[in-house]
């Protein structure tokens, strides 16, 4: 997949772009059962609330093919590969869940301001691409964006590590305030929350301010999030677990288009 033109100006103006239907029904049943059967396990690399319920699941794609497989996707790794004009590697593979009634919330942050201060990360040259695994509304803790906040640079932020299970660089709510009133446009608020059904994905600047309220709904929200770095890049710290910001900085060779059906065919005919 490639971008567009006016995909890759929307991309550099807005910070993000939006991709309705990328991956097809078959596609994301067959993500979908991964992730249920990955957030059900107890091991170190799932995450969770403080409630029980699963949060995040980290390196799927290092022990569940069909995440293996996600990670090399060309829908994904092409449109990176071309903004940033050089090959790319896996920094991070995320699988986030947002259980029905018990998901918490994800403070307002920048990503890239993780990547720099936790694992020596150059420059904002990597990015999330993030998969709908459920259908996202705007009520069951949709991706809640502040268009153009990217073009501020890395942002001033603390070291949150009692509002979630997951500690995190976040913003104060006066910057939050400040780059909110700066992206309101002709009367609308300053904060976009793309919404869609499983099978989208959204593409996101390093520096792009975002965060998600609870979800308070029976209506679950699973994402992955590929993070996805340039290879001349690379981080040079190593203070985080391997599962969480990866050391292995080869180049993805993308799989075949049609990998995730191939793969979803072949284990059901041999399920049968």
């Amino acid at each position: 997949m490639k971008l567009s033109a006016e995909q890759l100006r929307q991309f550099d103006e807005q910070g993000y772009c939006f991709f309705p239907d990328c991956f097809s029904e078959e596609e994301i049943t067959l993500m979908r059962s991964g992730a249920d059967e990955i957030l059900g396990q107890h091991r170190e690399e799932v995450w969770r609330e403080k409630s029980g319920a699963p949060r995040t699941a980290f390196a799927a794609h290092k022990y569940h093919e069909v995440f293996r497989l996600l990670a090399h996707h060309p829908r994904l790794v092409e449109p990176l590969r071309q903004v940033f004009g050089e090959s790319v590697y896996v920094h991070q593979f995320k699988l986030n869940a947002k259980a029905a009634f018990e998901g918490d919330v994800w403070q307002w942050h920048q990503d890239y301001g993780t990547w720099a201060r936790d694992d020596g990360m150059p420059e904002p040259r990597a990015m999330n691409i993030a998969v709908f695994l459920d259908e996202v509304f705007p009520f069951n803790g949709a991706l809640m964006l502040v268009p153009r906040s990217h073009r501020h640079g890395t942002l001033q932020a603390g070291h949150d590590k009692s509002t979630t299970s997951y500690p995190l660089w976040t913003l104060d709510q006066e910057t939050v305030t400040r780059l909110c009133r700066e992206a309101e446009r002709d009367g609308k608020p300053g904060i976009v929350a793309p919404t869609g059904k499983p099978g989208s994905v959204l593409m996101f600047h390093g520096n792009l301010v975002h965060a998600s309220a609870p979800n308070i709904t029976p209506y679950p929200r699973k994402i992955v999030y590929l993070t996805l770095c340039a290879v001349s890049n690379h981080i040079t710290k190593f203070s985080r677990p391997e599962f969480i910001a990866h050391r292995d900085f080869t180049p993805i060779e993308p799989v075949d288009d049609n990998a995730l059906i191939e793969y979803a065919r072949a284990h059901r005919v041999a399920a049968e």
